[in-house]
């Protein structure tokens, strides 16, 4: 489902704030829901940093991260680039 781009990403039930969650309600709501599935440290930044890190994983382009997550620069978009533990430039070496 598609919104105007001026609807809240996290709406509330009260219309106070233009009808948006506030920030710190939304931390909390989100490391709430991290600790009872028993996972630490979970933030709004986490899921913004999962979103960036597995976009790049499978395939997008550093410029369309970089448009999604409103980057100012695509020099703030590569720090979601990775070396991953199993990869290796020398796995595209021929052999």
């Amino acid at each position: 489902m598609r919104t105007a781009d001026n609807d809240p990403v996290f709406p509330s039930k009260k219309k106070s704030n233009g009808g948006a969650l506030k920030a710190n309600q939304v931390r909390r709501i989100v490391a709430s829901s991290g600790k009872r599935a028993g996972i630490n440290g979970v933030s709004p930044h986490y899921f913004r940093h999962s979103h960036a890190s597995h976009s790049l994983d499978r395939g997008a382009s550093l410029q369309l991260v970089k448009d999604t997550l409103g980057h100012s620069s695509i020099l703030v978009s590569e720090r979601y680039l990775h070396a991953k533990p199993d990869d290796s430039s020398g796995l595209y070496l021929p052999f």
